[in-house]
């Protein structure tokens, strides 16, 4: 009879067992952007003690799941290791969770009353629990009459928003009826979550025809779609294109009508200039991706990259030519807590 136990990976001995395991089933990333996020694994091992499968979890997401497909266990197994994983983050109080797994693995999770969001040819994301997108899509605003507007869209890391930022909101605020600004949950960013949401807010509030929402769990950064499953690095970025502009073509525009996407032309990071033209091949024809030329200060671009390494050297000199008055004045009341934030390892120096 198979047994659940606790692995705890900052045992070196433990986490070799568990590498190894993994390896030998195809998965070979465990990079700290990979390893570094995870909050809890359980093992299942056999009468003989030998490790037959494993999982984890990093907040809602559920990561690094494997069994031993030496036999016909393999579906009990994968089940029980799930099912592990769900009584875990329950117990934790979470009731809403996600998987980013390999395509071939989606019907196994939907056997376990997982949602399929989008699927690609090497991925699948998918849900269990509440609220589910349903219930995030029934909590966005709308506008009276809103299938005969004009309705753009912009979704934004905003870590912090810039005057970058707000000439590209501007801009779709001009040529459109209403426009939803979608800030990405992620708290791996130096300003958190809800940190970001007050800036964007309090930066647009003037601009009476744009609504800031939260992208929930549902538009995924980078930082946290998992790649370990993937077979190289090069398509983490195909992956998770394809993954956030499905759920957003598919799930996301049509009961907000949603026609048009504005992005910011990237010069600076040659990953995000590559989304930018995946989105669009993904996105067309239902929904227009617009790309508006980046707002430049001194011959330069802002950046949001350039606004955390004057952060991070505490030279706020030209602070104002780069972020609005709130951003600024946020950034000036929380110096320390930002720089310690830094000191203890956020990463600062991609991103926008």
């Amino acid at each position: 009879m198979d047994k659940v136990v606790d692995l705890y990976l900052n045992n070196s001995a433990t986490r070799q067992k568990w590498e190894d395991f993994l390896k030998k089933l195809g998965i070979k990333d465990f990079s700290e952007r990979e390893v570094d996020t995870i909050d809890h694994t359980f093992g299942l091992v056999d009468e003989d003690n030998k490790l037959v499968g494993t999982g984890s979890v990093a907040g809602n997401v559920l990561k690094y799941i494997a069994v031993c497909n030496e036999d016909a266990t393999s579906g009990a197994r994968f089940n029980k290791i799930v099912t592990t994983l769900q009584q875990y983050l329950f117990n934790e109080k979470i009731f809403h969770m996600f998987v980013f797994t390999k395509a071939k693995y989606s019907d196994s999770f939907q056997h376990l009353n997982f949602t399929e969001l989008a699927k690609t040819k090497e991925a699948a994301f998918l849900e269990s629990g509440t609220p589910n997108v349903l219930d995030y899509m029934r909590s966005l605003p709308k506008i009276s009459d809103q299938e005969n507007k004009q309705v753009g869209a912009i979704v934004m890391n905003a870590n912090p928003f810039t005057l970058g930022h707000r000439h590209l909101v501007e801009l779709a605020s001009q040529e459109n009826d209403l426009v939803y600004v979608f800030v990405v949950a992620s708290d791996l960013s130096l300003f958190k979550t809800d940190e970001r949401m007050q800036l964007v807010k309090e930066g647009l509030k003037d601009l009476k025809n744009v609504k800031v929402v939260s992208g929930n769990d549902y538009l995924v950064s980078s930082a946290t779609f998992p790649a370990y499953f993937l077979p190289s690095p090069k398509d983490l970025i195909d992956q998770q294109t394809a993954i956030d502009a499905q759920v957003f073509k598919n799930i996301i525009a049509p009961p907000l009508y949603i026609n048009r996407r504005y992005v910011g032309k990237e010069p600076l990071s040659m990953t995000t200039h590559y989304y930018n033209v995946s989105l669009a091949h993904e996105l067309g024809p239902t929904v227009d991706v617009i790309t508006i030329p980046r707002m430049e200060v001194d011959n330069k671009v802002i950046s949001a990259t350039e606004v955390r390494q004057l952060i991070k050297s505490g030279d706020l000199t030209d602070l104002a030519k780069l972020v609005p008055v709130t951003t600024e004045q946020f950034i000036k009341d929380n110096l320390a807590t930002l720089q310690e934030r830094i000191k203890k390892g956020q990463y600062i120096k991609n991103g926008n």
